[in-house]
C-alpha cells in the first residue's frame, strides 16, 4: 500500500480554498458611481481626439503636390507636308483630359475598381474592413479593397510592398488626395497613371497599343477590356491569354449592368462581340528621324530660346522643312558601312551631311552621325568645327575674283611660290607654270589659289566668305585662308548654306529647319522670318556653277556625278598636321569634304575621326568617300524628280572659253606650258585682238611675262 501524498490532490485543495476566499471578497463599488463612467468617457474621448489630432496632423504633412503639377505633354514634330513624324516627351505617359475619355470608359473603370467612388472620402471603410479581416486570416496582407484614390496614392507616392504600414500610409495619402482634388481631377489623374500591362501606362497609351486608336474613340467592349486588365495586367492582357481576357471583359460588362451603367441588352450585345485588337503595326513616333529631330531641338533652343525641358513637356507642335523622302535617303546611306572608310575597332569614321533647298534655305535632310543613336548626341552636320580644305576656294578666292573682273580663262601662276615664308604646294607635288582659273578649280591646284588670293587681297576674300555666312575669327587674317586654314573651322551646314548662293543665282537664304512652333491649340509661339542676302551677282554665281560642273565632269569629283542630271561641286581634303606625331606618314588626311548641288538641292558632306592621331586618320580623299555619299543620297532623294538644267540668268553671255584664244584644243594648251617663245607670243594674241576684253589680271600678266 502506497502511503505517499497525492500532489495533484494537494493543489486542487489549495485552488478550492482560493476560490472560496474570492467569493467572499467584497470589491469596492466604484464602477457603480457616475463619476467613474464620466472619467472613463473623458479619458476615452481624450485618447480618441488625440489620435484623431495626430492622424490629422500626419495627413496634413503628406505632400501630394505632384498631382497638382501638369503632366508632361509630348511635343510633336511635323514635316514639310504637315505629317506627324516624331514625338518628344520626358514622360512615359501621354495624358488625356477627362473630357476626352468616353463616359462608358469612365463607368467601366469605376464599376470594376471602385463602385462607391463618388460616395467615400478616399477610403471605403467597408471594403477596407473586409480586406483587413481576410489579410489577418492569411497573414500576407495581399487582399484588395483599395479605392481609386488609394491606388493612385500607391502608384505615385509609395512602394509596392504588401505590408500593414504601407496600407495605412496609402489610406492617409488617399484622404489627403480627396481633400486636395475634386473627384473628376482624381479620376483623370488615375486614368493617366494606371498601368495597363505590356509596358503601357495611362489610358491613351493603352488605347493606342491595344486598339490603334485614341482614348476618346474607345467603345463599350474596348472600355470593358481595358478595365478588366487592371485587376491583373500580366494575367488579363489579351496579348498573353485572349480567352482569359475575354472572360474578364465579360465580367466587367456584367458589373456595369448590375450597377446600372448599361442595360442588360447592351451587356449581352457587347458580351457576344469578339475581342478586336490592333492589326496594323504600331506607329511609334518616338525616336523616328532622330538625326533631323536632334537638329530641330538644337535650332529651337539656339534660335528661338526654348529650353530642352519646355520642348519635352509643353506639348509643342513644331513644324519643319524636312522632306521624308530625302531624310530617309540620307539615313539609309548612313546606315550602310560600304559607303564609308573602314574605321578602327575603337573609333568609327564619323560623318555629317546637310541637304538644303537653295531656293528657300529649307533644310530638307540632315544626318549628324554614324552608328547608334542617342538623344541629342554630338551633331557632325551642325556642331562640327573643322577646317574646310579646298571647298573654301570658290568662296574665299574664285568667287571674289570673278567680282573683281577675273574670268575663267584668266591665267594664274602655278610655279614655285613663297609669300613671306608661306610656300604652298600642289597636292601632286608638281607645278605647271601657268594655268587657267578653270583648270585650277577643276584640278584643285593650291598654288594658283593662294597666288590669286594674294592678288585680290585677303580682306576681299574674307568679306565674300562672311557675306556667305561663314564665321571667321580675328586670327583668320593670313594667306592660308585660301586653302581652308581657319582658326576654328566650319560645319557641313554652314558650307551647304554658303554654296546655296552659287546654286541660286547669288541669293542665299538662311538655312532653317523650323517654320513655326505652336501650342497644341494652334497659338503661334515662334515663326521663321525669311532672311536672305545677295552674296554675288547672278552672272557670277552662274559662271561659278559652270566651273564647278566641270569639277564633276572632268576634275576631282567624277564619283559625285548623277548621270544626265547636272551636278556642280567641289572636293576638299585637309592633310595631317606637320607634327612629330605624324612623322613618317607620307599620305594621310585629317578631314575630307564634298559639297555639291543640282538645280534642286545643295548638300555638304564631311568625313573624319572624332579624335585624329597616328592610329586614326584617313587615306581617302574628298573625291572618293564624300563624293560617293553625295551620289548615293542624291540619287535616291531625287529619284522620279524630272531632270532640268541650271537656270541661266537673264541676259547672261558666256564671253569666255575654257582655253584662251589662240589654241585649237587642250592638247595644244598643255604643250604651251614650256618656255618656248612662240607659245609666249600666242598667249598675247587674246589681248591684242580685243582690248575691251581685258581684265585686271591681263595687265599684270603682260608685265610679269615681259
Amino acid at each position: 500500500m502506497n502511503n505517499s501524498p497525492d500532489p495533484q490532490g494537494k493543489w486542487q485543495a489549495y485552488l478550492s480554498k482560493a476560490l472560496a476566499k474570492c467569493r467572499t471578497f467584497k470589491f469596492p463599488a466604484f464602477y457603480k458611481k457616475p463619476k467613474f463612467w464620466r472619467n472613463l468617457a473623458i479619458l476615452f474621448l481624450f485618447v480618441l481626439l488625440s489620435g484623431l489630432g495626430a492622424g490629422y496632423y500626419w495627413i496634413s504633412t503628406l505632400d501630394v503636390s505632384k498631382l497638382e503639377s501638369p503632366l508632361a505633354k509630348p511635343t510633336y514634330i511635323y514635316d514639310q507636308a504637315g505629317n506627324k513624324i516624331s514625338q518628344l516627351s520626358s514622360s512615359r505617359i501621354e495624358p488625356v483630359t477627362l473630357e476626352q475619355v468616353p463616359q462608358l470608359t469612365q463607368q467601366a473603370i469605376i464599376a470594376t475598381e471602385d463602385k462607391r467612388f463618388y460616395e467615400h472620402q478616399g477610403v471605403d471603410f467597408r471594403s477596407i474592413l473586409r480586406a483587413l479581416i481576410q489579410d489577418l486570416k492569411t497573414r500576407n496582407f495581399s487582399e484588395g479593397g483599395s479605392t481609386i484614390s488609394q491606388q493612385l496614392a500607391k502608384n505615385l507616392f509609395l512602394t509596392s510592398d504588401k505590408t500593414l504600414s504601407r496600407k495605412l500610409k496609402e489610406a492617409g495619402y488617399a484622404i489627403k488626395i480627396e481633400a486636395t482634388l475634386s473627384k473628376e481631377e482624381i479620376l483623370e489623374a488615375y486614368l493617366n497613371h494606371i498601368y495597363f500591362g505590356e509596358g503601357r501606362w495611362g489610358l491613351q497609351e493603352a488605347a493606342r497599343y491595344y486598339f490603334g486608336k485614341n482614348a476618346e474613340e474607345l467603345n463599350l467592349e474596348e472600355s470593358a477590356l481595358l478595365a478588366g486588365i487592371l485587376k491583373g495586367p500580366t494575367i488579363y492582357s489579351p496579348l498573353q491569354d485572349k480567352e482569359l481576357a475575354l472572360q474578364r471583359r465579360n465580367i466587367v460588362l456584367a458589373m456595369m449592368a448590375d450597377q446600372g451603367y448599361i442595360t442588360a441588352k447592351e451587356a449581352a450585345q457587347a458580351t457576344a462581340a469578339p475581342i478586336a485588337l490592333r492589326t496594323k503595326p504600331l506607329d511609334n513616333l518616338s525616336g523616328k528621324y532622330a538625326p533631323y529631330v536632334d537638329y530641330v531641338i538644337e535650332e529651337a533652343i539656339n534660335r528661338y530660346g526654348f529650353t530642352e525641358d519646355q520642348i519635352l513637356t509643353l506639348g509643342l507642335q513644331i513644324h519643319t522643312q524636312m522632306d521624308a523622302k530625302i531624310q530617309q535617303a540620307a539615313e539609309t546611306v548612313y546606315k550602310d558601312d560600304q559607303f564609308f572608310p573602314q574605321g578602327q575597332s575603337d573609333q568609327k569614321v564619323q560623318s555629317g551631311i546637310a541637304i538644303l533647298d537653295q531656293h528657300t534655305g529649307a533644310i530638307r535632310g540632315l544626318v549628324g552621325y554614324r552608328g547608334e543613336s542617342a538623344f541629342r548626341q554630338f551633331n557632325h552636320a551642325s556642331q562640327l568645327k573643322r577646317q574646310p580644305g579646298s571647298i573654301i576656294k570658290p568662296l574665299m578666292v574664285y568667287g571674289p575674283a570673278l567680282e573683281k573682273g577675273y574670268r575663267p580663262d584668266a591665267l594664274l601662276y602655278d610655279g614655285p611660290l613663297d609669300l613671306d615664308g608661306y610656300a604652298p604646294k600642289d597636292w601632286d607635288g608638281q607645278t605647271r607654270g601657268w594655268v587657267t582659273m578653270e583648270e585650277a578649280i577643276q584640278q584643285s591646284w593650291n598654288i594658283p589659289a593662294v597666288w590669286l588670293f594674294e592678288q585680290i587681297g585677303i580682306d576681299t576674300g574674307k568679306a565674300f566668305v562672311q557675306k556667305a555666312g561663314i564665321p571667321l575669327t580675328e586670327k583668320d587674317a593670313h594667306l592660308s585662308l585660301a586653302l581652308g586654314g581657319f582658326a576654328e573651322g566650319v560645319s557641313p551646314l554652314e558650307i551647304a548654306q554658303a554654296y546655296t548662293a552659287f546654286a541660286n543665282q547669288g541669293l542665299m537664304h538662311t538655312a532653317h529647319a523650323i517654320t513655326k512652333i505652336t501650342t497644341a491649340d494652334g497659338h503661334i509661339l515662334a515663326q521663321m522670318q525669311p532672311e536672305s542676302v545677295q552674296v554675288t551677282e547672278p552672272a557670277h554665281a552662274y559662271t561659278m556653277t559652270l566651273l564647278l560642273q566641270n569639277v564633276v565632269q572632268q576634275g576631282t569629283a567624277p564619283k559625285a556625278a548623277l548621270g544626265s542630271r547636272p551636278v556642280a561641286g567641289k572636293t576638299g581634303s585637309v592633310e595631317l598636321p606637320p607634327t612629330q606625331e605624324f612623322a613618317g606618314i607620307s599620305k594621310g588626311q585629317k578631314d575630307v569634304w564634298f559639297v555639291g548641288y543640282t538645280p534642286e538641292l545643295t548638300a555638304a558632306i564631311w568625313m573624319g575621326y572624332d579624335q585624329t592621331d597616328r592610329d586614326h586618320y584617313l587615306t581617302t580623299s574628298g573625291g572618293s568617300g564624300p563624293a560617293v555619299v553625295f551620289h548615293e543620297v542624291l540619287s535616291s532623294a531625287l529619284k522620279d524628280t524630272p531632270i532640268k538644267p541650271f537656270e541661266v540668268p537673264a541676259g547672261y553671255v558666256k564671253d569666255w572659253n575654257i582655253w584662251p584664244e589662240g589654241w585649237d584644243d587642250q592638247d595644244e594648251y598643255d604643250q604651251s606650258k614650256d618656255d618656248d617663245k612662240d607659245k609666249k607670243d600666242k598667249k598675247g594674241k587674246k589681248n591684242k585682238k580685243d582690248p575691251k576684253d581685258k581684265n585686271e589680271f591681263w595687265d599684270l600678266f603682260q608685265d610679269l611675262w615681259s
